[in-house]
């Protein structure tokens, strides 16, 4: 599964509604499936303090999300992660209800009310965000994280629902602890590999994108 389904079912409840009315949540979409690019070998980011995306082999990966998003980062070579991060054309949330519906993991519920009221994406198969939240349990315990985790744990926390969405997996820890251990995952992983390094790089990005627009905004 990729990590930007594994996110897309952590950000639902069962019955198919948000876990809340966040206005970022499309940043998360975009850093997820950037990861999944970068674990698929098919973009690279530099190493500068906000890396340029480089695409290392066009075309399409055999999945809605994938390959609509890499038609979009295909069009922006060379762009920085800050402003990957916040185009809504690279987070492809549909492709990502399509594909898991058609996994038979969600199932999808149309707009009614004239749109009034929104899609819902109610979960049929339960057992996939069993494991991944188990998962997430370990690494928030004590345990190695994998570039995956790593990468959900940097997602949510850069989205600031993290205490919200991991709150029986979180255990004992309070909102600042884990805060510290999410941030120790990310530093440990980044000495790892490529992919450790974009999971660090896009935390960073994350809380970029989500704190500058609410600062500016409280201060205007």
């Amino acid at each position: 599964m990729l990590i930007a389904e594994e996110l897309f079912l952590l950000l639902r409840r069962d019955d198919g509604k948000p876990e809340n009315s966040m206005a970022y949540r499309g940043y998360g979409f975009a850093a997820a499936l950037i990861t999944d690019l970068v674990v698929a070998e098919r973009i690279t980011l530099s190493d500068d303090k906000d890396p340029r995306m480089t695409v290392l082999a066009p075309g399409p990966l055999a999945h809605p999300a994938l390959d609509a998003a890499m038609r979009r980062l295909q069009d922006r070579d060379g762009k920085k992660l800050s402003s990957l991060v916040t185009d809504g054309k690279v987070a492809r949330e549909k492709e990502l209800a399509a594909a898991l519906a058609a996994a038979g993991v969600i199932r999808i519920e149309e707009k009614r009310a004239l749109g009034l009221v929104p899609e819902r994406y109610p979960v049929v198969h339960g057992e996939p965000e069993r494991r991944v939240r188990e998962r997430l349990r370990t690494v928030l315990a004590g345990g190695t994280a994998a570039p995956g985790d790593a990468a959900l744990l940097a997602i949510l926390q850069g989205l600031e629902v993290a205490p919200k969405v991991l709150e029986e997996e979180r255990g004992g820890l309070g909102k600042k602890e884990l805060k510290r251990r999410i941030e120790e995952v990310s530093v440990h992983i980044a000495a790892a590999d490529a992919v450790g390094k974009a999971v660090s790089a896009m935390n960073t990005a994350m809380m970029t994108a989500v704190i500058v627009p609410i600062v500016v905004s409280g201060s205007s």
